[in-house]
């Protein structure tokens, strides 16, 4: 019999005590699922890097390590990590980033914020602009990345996409590289930033950076809260460079209660709540992951240990 781990905390545990189990009965694998194991019998960890689980070393049987999250780089760079590292790639959790994302950049687009009116003093129509006379870019072409910039094509946003490495989509224009960077950053009037941490992308968006963005942009991240550099962004905001910024990720979490950004009239904050771990798609996930594992066959979603995910 398979044995697999489920490293993380107690409340993660209990959303997943039944729907794991059955998940993984039902792609026909004899597995006992625990939460407490002797190293050395342990076939898989299903895991959350905030688990107590940070030497593996003793896990001399581990074929895998399935991450619960979409985020690894608090795990991809453990020295005593030598299996596959597998990231999340969650059906459900792509579909609530896309909802995310698209929801706010037509609150942006629209104007929404502005036009909710409150009194007889905020009547002032405007007519907006439609989707097609909107760009919006998208940093980050991974699975999250990808299909919100789809979504908003279908809407006939006008949709560009930047990522390191040269990808293809149909109706986005997909940019690489330093220039493609700059190209990018120029006509984002809607910025959504779904990049991973990694160190080349940790402070990407910098004062240089937020000052080549067309003025009065909009910047919208639910990705990684060191993606941009606080000071910077709370500079660009004062002077009117950026609109408004809307963000679900930071730096320190939860926000502290004396961080500028909560007094901020041009900032928006959610509570990490843009897209999370579905535990019903997630488990279908994890279970297909352990059969492919067992048959011998190629682990889905393996992080590229020198890129960072």
């Amino acid at each position: 019999m398979i044995r697999v781990l489920f490293a993380a905390k107690p409340k993660d545990w209990d959303e997943y005590r039944d729907v794991l189990p059955d998940a993984v009965a039902r792609a026909g694998i004899d597995a006992q699922i625990v939460t407490e194991a002797d190293p050395e019998t342990v076939d898989y960890i299903v895991y959350a890097p905030s688990s107590s689980v940070q030497d593996f070393t003793p896990y001399t049987r581990l074929k895998a390590v399935l991450n619960l999250w979409a985020g690894v780089e608090n795990v991809v760079g453990n020295p005593t990590l030598t299996v596959p590292l597998c990231r999340m790639v969650d059906p459900g959790m792509t579909a609530g980033m896309v909802e995310f994302c698209v929801g706010h950049t037509l609150r942006h687009h629209l104007g929404m914020d502005r036009d909710i009116c409150r009194g007889d003093t905020d009547w002032r129509p405007h007519v907006p602009p439609l989707a097609r006379d909107r760009k919006v870019t998208v940093l980050g072409l991974g699975e999250l990345g990808r299909e919100v910039a789809l979504a908003l094509r279908r809407l006939d946003f006008d949709v560009a996409g930047w990522s390191r490495s040269a990808k293809d989509l149909s109706g986005i224009a997909c940019l690489s590289g330093d220039e493609g960077l700059d190209v990018a950053l120029a006509r984002a009037e809607i910025l959504i930033l779904l990049l991973p941490l990694t160190d080349a992308t940790r402070d990407l968006i910098d004062a240089a950076r937020l000052a080549a963005m067309p003025e009065g942009a909009f910047i919208i991240n639910p990705g990684r809260g060191p993606l941009i550099v606080d000071d910077a962004l709370l500079a660009a905001l004062d002077v009117g460079r950026i609109a408004h910024a809307t963000l679900d990720v930071f730096r320190v979490e939860p926000l502290p209660g004396d961080h500028p950004f909560w007094s901020h009239p041009g900032v928006t904050v959610t509570p990490h709540i843009a897209s999370a771990t579905r535990v019903e798609t997630a488990s279908a996930v994890i279970a297909k992951n352990i059969r492919r594992g067992e048959a011998g066959e190629t682990l889905l979603h393996v992080v590229d240990r020198a890129a960072g995910y």
